[in-house]
């Protein structure tokens, strides 16, 4: 059998930067850190990426051209509750993936003028999209909200989204690597969100929320049902 051609020095920095910017933070990982866990020197890490930052920007390159393909309504027709719970549970899973732009929000942003302004065109788009789907979503009957109550939830939806894991990790530090833990956040922060449609949805799409809510709902722990009032 023909062998994979190893791995390039490029992308293994990249990969472990973003396994050690997860775990510990950006700010407390340096270029030191990652030449050590490398096992290269400074010098090689140099030649690959000019500092830090390169290493954070090329990180999030990758972070928005699986962004981008998440924040694309289906073409041709109009989205439906299915769509919408695809979408949380997609964009989710990619928060997850690259957490340390959203646990380290604040931080990167006051230092880093392109992740300033990319990811302020990143929140447009996620409220352009959630938008999207709460008017598909009026348009067949299924939620009866006005223009001023849907700009207010697709904004809460993403405000939601965007900041659900630094709320995760104050609530319960300790446990926030591990894996039950982080599959009962995301489905917890799944829900919260689109629990926010739950009072504007209509006819048979109230219906499938509610089942879809409860079929989610009893994946979790007893101790990780806080909105199970919402229904």
């Amino acid at each position: 059998m023909q062998q994979k051609a190893p791995r390039r020095t490029r992308e293994r920095i990249l990969e472990l930067s973003l396994r050690l910017f997860n775990e510990f933070g950006e700010p407390n990982i340096t270029t030191t850190v990652i030449a050590e866990e490398m096992n290269i020197s400074p010098g090689n890490l140099y030649y690959h990426f000019r500092n830090k930052d390169d290493i954070v920007n090329s990180i999030f390159v990758q972070f928005e051209t699986e962004i981008e393909r998440i924040l694309t309504v289906p073409a041709g027709r109009r989205s439906n509750m299915e769509d919408v719970w695809l979408y949380l549970h997609l964009m989710f899973e990619l928060i997850w993936r690259y957490r340390f732009f959203y646990r380290d929000l604040n931080d990167l942003l006051s230092r880093n003028r392109k992740l300033e302004l990319h990811f302020k065109a990143i929140l447009a788009h996620k409220i352009k999209v959630a938008r999207q789907l709460c008017e598909d979503l009026r348009s067949e009957g299924s939620l009866e909200a006005h223009d001023q109550q849907i700009g207010a939830m697709a904004t809460n939806m993403v405000v939601v989204a965007t900041y659900w894991l630094s709320y995760e990790y104050v609530r319960n530090p300790r446990k926030y690597s591990e894996q039950q833990a982080i599959a009962d956040a995301l489905a917890r922060g799944c829900y919260q969100v689109l629990s926010m449609l739950g009072p504007y949805l209509r006819g048979d799409t109230r219906l499938l929320f509610e089942k879809l809510s409860e079929e989610y709902l009893k994946k979790l722990s007893a101790e990780a049902r806080p909105g199970a009032d919402f229904l």
